[in-house]
C-alpha cells in the first residue's frame, strides 16, 4: 500500500471513493437523499469538498492495486473552514436544486449543527472524512492510513478532533486514541453525531 499527500490530481478518485463510502451512511445518507432516488449530485458535492481540503495540504490517501483512492482521509489544519464562501454558495445551489424544500432545510440545519458544536478552544487537526473504497474494506488499510496521519501530527503536538457518523466506526477510532467528548443529533432518522478527541501522544 502506497501513502502519500493527495495532489490536485487525485481529488477525482478521493472523491469517488467518499461518494461510496458514504452513500448508506446513518447520517449522510438521508441527509443527502433525493426524493427519486438520483445519485448524480452526489460526486459533484464531496467532490467541493474534497477539493477545498486537498489546497490546504492535509489530505492523506494510500493507492492499493490499480486503485489509486483505496482509502483517503480529509483533514484539515487548525482554524481553517472547510468551504470558502463562495464554495458555500455553490454547494448550496447545487443541493437546493437536488432536494425538495423540506430536504434541502434539514441538509443545512444538518451543516448548522455541526457549526454550533465543532470545538474552537484548542488548535487541532479536523478529520472531516475517512473513507474506504468499498473493493478494499475489512483489511485495515483505513486504520493504517489513520495510523500514519496521526503519527505525524503526534510530532508537532496538535491533537485530533472528527465526528463520527455511524456508530460501527466509533470502536475502530478509538483504536486510534480517540474518546467521545459529546454528540448530538443529527436531523433525519434521529441518528447520533459523536464527537471524539485525540490528545496528542506523549502528552
Amino acid at each position: 500500500m502506497e501513502q502519500r499527500i493527495a495532489e490536485p490530481a487525485d481529488a477525482a478518485a478521493i472523491t469517488e471513493t467518499v461518494a461510496l463510502a458514504f452513500l448508506h451512511d446513518p447520517v449522510w445518507g438521508p441527509a443527502l437523499a433525493r426524493d427519486d432516488g438520483g445519485t448524480d449530485h452526489l460526486v459533484p458535492f464531496w467532490r467541493f469538498l474534497v477539493e477545498s481540503a486537498v489546497r490546504h495540504g492535509h489530505v492523506s490517501v494510500a493507492s492499493e492495486g490499480t486503485t489509486r483512492a483505496a482509502t483517503a482521509a480529509v483533514w484539515l489544519p487548525p482554524d481553517v473552514d472547510e468551504l470558502t464562501a463562495d464554495e458555500e454558495e455553490q454547494v448550496d445551489a447545487l443541493m437546493a436544486a437536488a432536494l425538495t424544500p423540506a430536504s434541502f432545510a434539514a441538509y443545512q440545519l444538518l451543516w448548522t449543527r455541526f457549526e454550533e458544536n465543532h470545538p474552537h478552544d484548542r488548535p487541532h487537526m479536523y478529520l472531516s472524512l475517512l473513507a474506504t473504497h468499498p473493493d478494499h474494506r475489512g483489511r485495515g488499510i483505513g486504520q493504517q492510513l489513520l495510523a500514519a496521519d496521526l503519527a505525524r501530527f503526534d510530532a508537532v503536538g496538535l491533537p485530533a478532533y472528527l465526528e463520527s457518523t455511524n456508530p460501527a466506526n466509533d470502536h475502530r477510532y478509538e483504536r486510534a486514541g480517540f474518546r467521545p467528548i459529546g454528540s448530538f443529533r443529527a436531523v433525519l432518522d434521529d441518528a447520533v453525531i459523536t464527537q471524539m478527541w485525540r490528545e496528542p501522544s506523549g502528552t
